[in-house]
């Protein structure tokens, strides 16, 4: 069993070489000539440290100690256990004392709830919220057995959503989450749906980290690198890769232990292991 050593990142800020940033045409253009000066460089027109400093322009905020962490829990294929593990973490927050808000994303094909045992509970989704029908609160179903753990699901079964629904109105979801009299949860924990087309963009637009859900198949680690592509690209560098169905005493000398471990080498990404029938309960990435 591994612990995940998450509970508040403490990454420092990459210092910045000051004059080369500002020199460079990125800059100069988004903030108009009239703002910055261009300087002229000694040596190369764009050196090493300048092109990492553009590169940060592309990563999403880190977020502080105060602020709920949002975590998308994503895969590139279905039925590798995602949304198994979007409960059990949720759920281990929970315990440990967390405020949690599990978004189940999938649109027409939600599980999460059945998963929680709060199908029956579900009476109003975000579309709802959107259209005006009820409050966000109302939407909200808190685990009876969990007060510090609340669903919310963005639409009911074999629904379609909204012309126009899309990332900017689950960002809105999440900042009201943010800004409730009631507090600010501790994690806003989103299920996303599999594949990669717009639900996929949707669910990972509002968060600042992820956690990738494969298993020890070559189909599942290919869809498993496209999907760390999209988030990179998305501004997501937080990365967690979580391998399910693991048969720990034949993975020895097969392909699969090279390619998941080439796939893990990226500096953005951890991964762990799990067995097939483990002997111990569900780990977390987020606490002991």
């Amino acid at each position: 069993m591994l612990s995940l050593q998450l509970l508040y990142p403490n990454a420092k800020p990459t210092s910045l070489n000051t004059a080369r940033y500002l020199s460079t045409p990125f800059l100069h253009k988004s903030f108009g000539p009239k703002t910055f000066k261009p300087l002229k460089p000694k040596s190369k027109p764009y050196s090493t440290t300048a092109i990492q400093s553009l590169l940060q322009w592309n990563r999403k905020p880190i977020l502080a100690g105060d602020t709920p962490r949002v975590v998308v829990i994503t895969s590139g294929k279905g039925g590798v256990g995602k949304t198994t593990t979007t409960a059990n973490v949720g759920l281990s927050l929970a315990r440990l004392g967390f405020s949690v808000v599990a978004i189940d994303a999938d649109v027409g094909l939600r599980n999460l709830d059945l998963l929680l045992g709060l199908e029956n509970r579900v009476n109003y989704t975000v579309v709802e919220v959107l259209n005006g029908d009820c409050r966000l609160d109302q939407a909200l179903v808190r685990d009876k057995r969990w007060s510090n753990f609340e669903l919310l699901c963005i639409s009911k079964p074999r629904s379609k959503l909204p012309m126009g629904f899309g990332g900017k109105a689950l960002v809105w979801v999440v900042d009201a989450l943010k800004e409730r009299q009631e507090g600010s949860p501790d994690f806003i924990i989103i299920d996303c749906p599999a594949g990669i087309d717009a639900g996929f963009i949707t669910a990972i637009t509002p968060a600042n980290e992820a956690v990738l859900v494969t298993t020890p198949d070559i189909t599942s680690l290919r869809d498993a690198d496209r999907v760390t592509g999209l988030l990179e690209c998305d501004g997501i560098r937080d990365i967690k890769m979580i391998v399910n169905r693991v048969r720990t005493d034949m993975i020895k000398g097969l392909a699969f232990e090279q390619a998941a471990w080439r796939l893990v080498e990226q500096d953005s990404m951890q991964a762990v292991m799990m067995e097939e029938e483990p002997k111990r309960g569900f780990f977390s990435f987020f606490g002991g």
